[in-house]
């Protein structure tokens, strides 16, 4: 849990502030049904910059029985939950125009001139798997440098590059 709420404070939260113009959408893999949930930037109320803050909320929207796939539920002002895995979350993506970005090693150094939008497809402690990968395939590779790097610190590099 605590890799989840550091990644969403990372993506989310700046001095002062909340950036506007960014939403993560972790992917809780590990019960029954996958469930995805969406934080929102531009309209994310309530929730305080720390660990346990955000914590508390992803475990009060684990204990809702899970939303259709492709069903929004709003749980509190900018958090949504619904069912699904990245692989809808990559449809969603596309729908909206969004270019969906793998974090590799082997990929091309990240710089700030990228699309508009872009989305960022990041693993957790783990590397892909081979089921992943394959889903993963059509996504534009991109490197942050050669080290295996903890997500929350990626978001916060991604975050520096494309702010430039």
């Amino acid at each position: 849990m605590d890799v989840l709420a550091r990644a969403v404070n990372t993506a989310l939260f700046i001095s002062h502030g909340i950036r506007n113009d960014s939403t993560i959408t972790i992917h809780l893999m590990g019960g029954d049904i996958p469930r995805r949930v969406k934080f929102d930037g531009n309209i994310l109320r309530g929730i305080h910059p720390d660990e346990r803050s955000i914590s508390g909320h992803i475990r009060s929207i684990m204990k809702r029985p899970v939303p259709p796939i492709g069903i929004w539920q709003e749980a509190s002002t900018g958090v949504s939950h619904s069912g699904g895995t990245v692989r809808e979350t990559l449809i969603e993506w596309s729908r909206k125009g969004v270019v969906s970005c793998v974090l590799d090693v082997e990929g091309d150094r990240l710089r700030s001139e990228g699309e508009n939008s872009m989305g960022f497809i990041l693993s957790d402690h783990l590397p892909f798997t081979g089921e992943e990968k394959d889903l993963l395939e059509g996504c534009q590779k991109f490197s942050l440098g050669s080290k295996w790097l903890q997500g929350h610190v990626c978001i916060a590099i991604v975050h520096h590059i494309l702010d430039d």
